[in-house]
């Protein structure tokens, strides 16, 4: 099929160029672009699984695993750090692992060099891409919040300004690293080998599982340079407090710091072509 042909679903649902040749605004081409996007999501089932059902079912895992954790230092209950940690599971699983295999499979399918071939912009192709996945993961985050408050007595966003910029971040930062991680992902299947690193490295030392407060100040350290960590510790404050200015404003440098230098590494290695 050539490039813009018309019979290609993805180049149809995205192409901005209506009748009469007029051009097209970018609310509009990136609207088109996450139609697109959203139809190819629901398609696919393991998709739509890793996205909707396993942040929530690592609820329970990490409520077990807080069991043998001393948390008195943190001020919290097990269900509160849990649920703050299901979060960061909606956006790693949802956004950035998906999303790692979905820049993939259009680049391996020539659906990104189509792509290139309409009035859209690079970071608009890329930002259509994302768009589905990123509104999903709000959505589901937003309806997390709301059951936690609702049904498992954890109390009300303490600062919803601040829980929202976490959130925010996060979905852009957790974006720009998956088309990073493409980069260097060969095929769909190889993303969930590629996708690993930063998730066991998150999962260990971003507090998703464990709050940095009950680690060794040594380790806490180290661990407040990883690349979620400012995004958690923005979530874990506005949802549930007891974090002081300064820590929020170094967890806000280390989530502004993460996603430059994420976006540097798409600018400079993100490919459009597929790896032969």
């Amino acid at each position: 099929m050539k490039a813009g042909e018309a019979g290609d679903p993805a180049v149809a649902g995205a192409r901005n160029e209506p009748p009469g040749g007029r051009r097209t605004t970018v609310a509009g081409r990136l609207k088109a672009l996450g139609r697109a996007e959203y139809v190819l999501l629901v398609r696919n089932r393991t998709a739509l699984f890793s996205a909707l059902i396993v942040p929530v079912a690592m609820i329970g895992a990490i409520k077990m695993s807080l069991q043998e954790v001393d948390l008195g230092k943190v001020g919290l209950s097990g269900i509160e750090v849990a649920m703050a940690g299901s979060i960061g599971m909606v956006l790693i699983m949802g956004v950035y692992a998906n999303l790692s295999a979905a820049y993939t499979a259009r680049r391996e399918d020539l659906v990104l060099k189509r792509l290139r071939t309409i009035e859209a912009s690079d970071r608009e192709i890329l930002a259509g891409t994302a768009l589905p996945a990123a509104v999903l993961a709000f959505v589901q985050s937003c309806l997390m919040i709301a059951g936690g408050v609702a049904f498992l007595d954890v109390p009300a966003p303490h600062s919803p300004l601040v829980l929202l910029g976490g959130l925010l971040a996060g979905l852009l930062l957790l974006s720009a690293l998956a088309a990073a991680t493409s980069a260097f992902t060969r095929t769909v299947e190889s993303a969930q080998i590629t996708t690993m690193p930063l998730f066991l490295v998150s999962v260990v030392g971003s507090g998703l599982f464990v709050p940095l407060e009950v680690l060794p100040d040594r380790v806490a350290s180290v661990c407040e340079l990883l690349p979620v960590t400012g995004v958690m510790t923005l979530v874990r404050a506005g949802w549930l407090g007891g974090t002081d200015g300064s820590d929020l404003l170094g967890a806000a440098l280390n989530a502004l710091v993460w996603i430059v230098l994420a976006a540097l590494a798409v600018q400079r290695w993100f490919r459009w072509e597929p790896r032969r």
